[in-house]
């Protein structure tokens, strides 16, 4: 999905959807949690290159995003905000565990690192093999993707997994668009010697985030907003 600008009836449907969210219409809240939970998730993980620390970071960027939805000056798009407050509360987390020393790590979490399960966002149940495969070549894809430096991974998922333009990376991340292209140029090719073959096809399943997974983390953003007491 390429992100466009948006038209004024977009821009509309925004603001009424912001002043909502703003009142803790549920309804409101919910469905811009839905719009953009994948795309945060994805961006949260290219940065904490595991699941449960990518949902973390979520989950408090959302809450910071939402104390302060009253304040959006609407000067950029809802998705361009809430994407730099997922970046600087992923950043943070991550410069924060770098301080933790290497000794402090148990070696199970440390093993239990090296192969981070992730659920199929289709299983095929009546082809267990192409499931195993599809499966297989989501793991390597995923394992490539963890290996990169940290610069190329978020670029990467920026612009491949979730389509922005070279221009809203560069200002998401604040790069030159001549910076975001070579990082990207990088990536693919350190991909490709990574994996030996053509799967960028097949980028479209990786680090899913929807079904069951999305509801949950939905449902427990608008109970703490809207009932912050429980």
């Amino acid at each position: 999905m390429a992100h466009a600008k948006q038209t004024t009836d977009e821009l509309a449907a925004e603001r009424d959807l912001i002043r909502r969210a703003v009142d803790k219409d549920p309804g409101a809240i919910r469905a811009i949690l839905k719009t953009y939970n994948r795309r945060l998730f994805r961006i949260a993980r290219s940065i904490m290159r595991t699941d449960q620390e990518a949902e973390d970071a979520l989950q408090d960027a959302y809450l910071q995003a939402f104390s302060r939805l009253a304040t959006f000056r609407q000067d950029s798009s809802l998705a361009t905000w809430l994407t730099r407050i997922v970046i600087n509360e992923a950043l943070q987390r991550s410069r924060k565990r770098t301080e933790v020393p290497i000794s402090q790590i148990g070696m199970e979490e440390a093993r239990s690192a090296d192969v981070i399960p992730f659920p199929m966002s289709a299983p095929q149940a009546v082809d267990p093999e192409r499931a195993m495969a599809q499966n297989e070549i989501c793991k390597l894809i995923e394992r490539a993707i963890d290996a990169l430096p940290d610069e190329y991974r978020t670029v990467l998922i920026a612009r491949t997994l979730e389509d922005m333009s070279i221009e809203e990376t560069a200002e998401l991340l604040g790069l030159r668009p001549e910076t975001v292209k070579t990082r990207l140029h990088r990536a693919r090719a350190a991909l490709r010697a990574a994996l030996a073959g053509h799967l960028e096809p097949m980028f479209a399943d990786v680090f899913p985030f929807d079904g069951a997974r999305c509801e949950r983390m939905t449902n427990e953003i608008v109970q703490r907003i809207c009932d912050p007491e429980n």
